[in-house]
């Protein structure tokens, strides 16, 4: 049995839906592994914001000690300074990942307490 003849237009809908459709069925599944791996990324960036923060108020304050000699306190102003930054980049980022956690499709829920797994 031969196909109703189609005009080109219809023909050009009909395989783009077909090609949706097999790549929708053929489509590897959203893994846990993938969002894990996001989140450890994200993990990663706040340490680096932490540790970046203090690192470089600890050079310019060992900068400032250097070019004005006013040992100590242009490293304690510094690494001060440094942690001070790092605090509000890493408040930053964080506050990004739940923008972007939130948009994805809400907050994740809480696991209820169980009992059982006392030891």
């Amino acid at each position: 049995m031969s196909l109703p003849p189609e005009s080109r237009e219809e023909a050009i809908a009909r395989l783009t839906r077909s090609a949706s459709d097999l790549e929708a069925r053929t489509a590897p599944p959203a893994s846990h592994e993938a969002a894990g791996q996001a989140a450890a990324g994200q993990a990663w960036r706040i340490i680096a914001d932490l540790l970046g923060g203090v690192f470089v108020g600890l050079a310019l304050g060992a900068g400032v000690d250097w070019y004005f000699q006013t040992n100590p306190w242009g490293l304690i102003g510094g690494v001060l300074l440094g942690f001070g930054v790092s605090i509000w980049m890493a408040w930053r980022t964080a506050q990004r990942v739940m923008a972007m956690a939130r948009a994805s499709g809400g907050e994740p829920k809480s696991v209820p307490f169980d009992e059982d797994e006392e030891d």
